[in-house]
């Protein structure tokens, strides 16, 4: 029976549930999160793609000293890649002496210490929002990163954060790593007549492979175990709410405060971890997945960048394939009323802003270990370049921007014209993208110890040579490809111009013709 507390949070959340419609965020994201043991070099790595109309332009936000009773900012909103102004001002909070350099973004992803975050927005229970909540998740994240040496640490802060100040966003998940450790970390408001959160905190074993498709993955919370992290109330409120029982088991995170049971999710899983672990022959339709599998052969970086590429090429699901690829194998789904059914949601999709795969290594200097494999645009048509954590900057091309001006000065538009435009002959054309993002990506790897094994030898005679020669690098590979980007984008243009492969004629495929009735046009009898 629900005590006092739950039929007044029940009643409260049927009127919020309107109010709150409007404002429910996006859930489009996958993030892959790999143990040390289950990778091929020893790296923790975390993917994400940031899926929707967010900014796109990387800010790099330097380490800074403060003084005693000195106050940090929180905000909300901002952050679509066409202006930053709209961020709010909501409080102040204490700030502490020092605070370390990150990566800011929409949703940053990492610092100089190696802590590296992919998210993915879950949702879970309207009953449980309230936007009197000061911190946003990206916000969250920004304390987060700026504060934290470690995975736990981070996932501590943000906890405590938003238990004290009150958490004012819908369910999210973060993979949060460091060079050791790989966890999920999941939070939720704790509701409308509470200003706090509730979250909790899984860590994936060191030789397993875990997936986050926009709905929650921590199932049962086993208490006074190191591999779990919690708030305060993530029993108590479960009860009082009538939403779990103690006598009839144990808390089943997942399926208390979020859960999910459509395709649009767990497709995803079954994708990621089938690729990871094809000898688990998982179904495709199963409502349930394990929370991390061992995969069948240690993960690579390259391993992570063909998933994060997916669109069930070569299963039943392959969107190249069927009318709805047209004629050139297009498997890019653009939005359709809900009411007329729904398309398979691929990892890769076109309104991706940028994705991220992330390595973080121990056994080098921070500045050096951690290396965050940045993409603009979707992933099937983007080139990931290599941007180390002590970097100082990053191009130009990367900081600037906006949706509704183009702009040749700008990285973003220079994959989003290519993978535009990619759409008109996809089967072709994809052919050309794939070419070059795997020569560059192919070299980029391939120079990586050679790179590091420099780092490292300025690093012993000085730190800060060694970051200036890595920002050096990063800047001068990553400016290359945008360049080559702009390059591929005027060859694609002319090679393909009119319908024609090379000003030849290569017309539409016989089964296509046939499935769309191409006959002979014939006068109707009289």
């Amino acid at each position: 029976m629900k005590s006092n507390l739950g039929k007044k949070l029940t009643l409260v959340a049927a009127i919020m549930a309107v109010l709150l419609a409007a404002v429910v965020p996006a859930i489009a994201c996958t993030s892959v999160v790999v143990g040390k043991l289950a990778s091929a070099d020893g790296s923790v790595m975390t993917t994400h793609t940031c899926d929707g109309r967010y900014e796109f332009r990387i800010g790099v936000i330097p380490a800074k000293d403060w003084a005693a009773g000195a106050l940090r900012p929180v905000y909300k909103g901002g952050g679509t890649g066409e202006d930053i102004a709209d961020r709010t001002k909501v409080a102040d909070i204490p700030q502490v002496a020092h605070t370390f350099k990150y990566f800011d973004i929409a949703y940053p992803f990492g610092n100089e210490n190696q802590v590296m975050m992919g998210e993915t927005t879950i949702g879970g229970r309207r009953e449980l929002q309230n936007k009197n909540g000061i911190f946003e998740i990206w916000e969250l994240q920004r304390v987060g990163l700026e504060r934290a040496k470690t995975a736990k640490e981070a996932i501590q802060i943000m906890g405590e954060m938003a238990e004290k100040y009150g958490y004012g966003d819908g369910g999210e998940c973060l993979t949060v790593i460091d060079g050791n450790e790989a966890w999920f970390f999941e939070i939720y408001g704790a509701g409308p007549l509470e200003v706090g959160a509730i979250w909790a905190a899984q860590r994936v074993p060191d030789d397993e492979v875990g997936v986050s498709a926009n709905r929650s993955r921590i199932g049962v919370i086993k208490e006074n175990d190191p591999n779990f992290m919690y708030s305060s109330n993530v029993f108590s409120y479960a009860k009082d709410m009538g939403w779990w029982d103690p006598a009839k088991g144990p808390l089943n995170y997942a399926n208390v405060y979020g859960f999910k049971d459509s395709v649009y999710n767990t497709r995803r899983e079954w994708r990621a971890l089938s690729l990871i672990a094809p000898s688990l022959n998982l179904d495709p339709w199963a409502v349930e997945y394990p929370f991390s599998v061992k995969p069948d052969k240690k993960v690579t970086v390259e391993d992570l960048m063909r998933i994060k590429r997916d669109h069930y090429e070569g299963t039943a699901f392959d969107l190249t394939k069927g009318m709805a690829a047209g004629p050139f194998g297009n498997p890019n789904r653009y939005p359709t009323p809900a009411t007329l059914g729904e398309w398979e949601r691929a990892i890769s999709i076109f309104r991706c802003s940028y994705s991220v795969i992330m390595q973080a290594r121990a056994w080098l200097p921070a500045a050096i270990g951690g290396v965050i494999w940045f993409g603009e645009d979707a992933p099937h048509s983007t080139c990931y370049v290599p941007i180390y954590a002590g970097a100082t900057s990053v191009p130009a091309s990367f900081t600037i921007g906006r949706r509704d001006v183009l702009d040749r000065n700008c990285a973003w538009w220079a994959f989003n014209l290519v993978s535009n435009f990619a759409d008109l002959k996809y089967s072709y054309m994809i052919k050309d993208i794939e070419e070059t993002f795997t020569k560059f990506e192919k070299d980029a790897r391939a120079i990586q110890p050679t790179v590091e094994k420099t780092a490292s030898e300025l690093y012993k005679l000085d730190p800060k040579l060694a970051v200036s020669f890595l920002t050096d690098y990063s800047n001068s590979n990553a400016q290359k490809v945008v360049d080559a980007w702009w390059k591929l984008f005027d060859k694609l243009a002319v090679k393909y111009q009119d319908g024609y492969v090379n000003l030849k004629t290569v017309g539409y495929p016989d089964d296509w013709l046939k499935a769309v009735g191409f006959s002979k046009i014939v006068r109707p009898a009289k």
